[in-house]
């Protein structure tokens, strides 16, 4: 049972593993998006003299855009801070409870406070059709809110196929640490 149901889990984080790393791939490009973008309106202003606040606005939206996105995939790597000072020598189910623990404890609550709270502050900006304040600025700024929900979402996603990959080295020590054949 224990090593069906590992395997089972495995190649359950597996999947959501590849999901988040489409995602990951595709915001690395907003941080391309970004630069060329910042670069335009820099040159834009000081070379030509000519400024749009849309061009400025939009900058900081691929910017968020590729932070929301992409924290999923950064959970993934392992890019978040991390105190090490038991983790780094830990055994892999160890690691694996100390792992489950702290998203269950800690992440995914953390995530249902973002969603709970941020939906009201999406939606309020939806509801008014809220835009830029400038007038040269850009509209629909409630899609920019509506990162909050994504990033939520994309994190939980990702939290959860770290749950069940370590339940799985629970069930199944050795075979389903994330970056590891199944």
């Amino acid at each position: 049972m224990g090593r069906d149901t590992a395997s089972w889990l495995t190649a359950a984080a597996d999947q959501i593993d590849a999901f988040t790393t489409i995602v990951g791939r595709a915001a690395a490009w907003l941080g391309f998006a970004t630069v060329l973008i910042c670069f335009l309106t820099v040159y834009l202003r000081y070379a030509l003299g000519v400024g749009f606040t849309w061009t400025q606005e939009l900058y900081t939206w691929t910017h968020v855009f590729m932070i929301m996105l992409g924290s999923g995939y950064t959970l993934l790597k392992g890019g978040f801070v991390r105190v090490d000072m038991f983790y780094a020598n830990a055994s892999e189910r160890t690691k694996a409870k100390i792992d489950l623990f702290g998203s269950i404890a800690f992440t995914l609550p953390f995530l249902i406070m973002v969603g709970v709270y941020g939906w009201p502050f999406f939606l309020a900006s939806f509801q008014m059709g809220e835009r830029s304040q400038y007038e040269d600025g850009l509209g629909a700024l409630y899609v920019l809110k509506s990162t909050l929900m994504i990033f939520a979402v994309l994190v939980s996603i990702q939290v959860i196929g770290g749950i069940l990959r370590n339940i799985a080295t629970l069930l199944d020590t050795g075979r389903a640490r994330a970056g590891e054949p199944s």
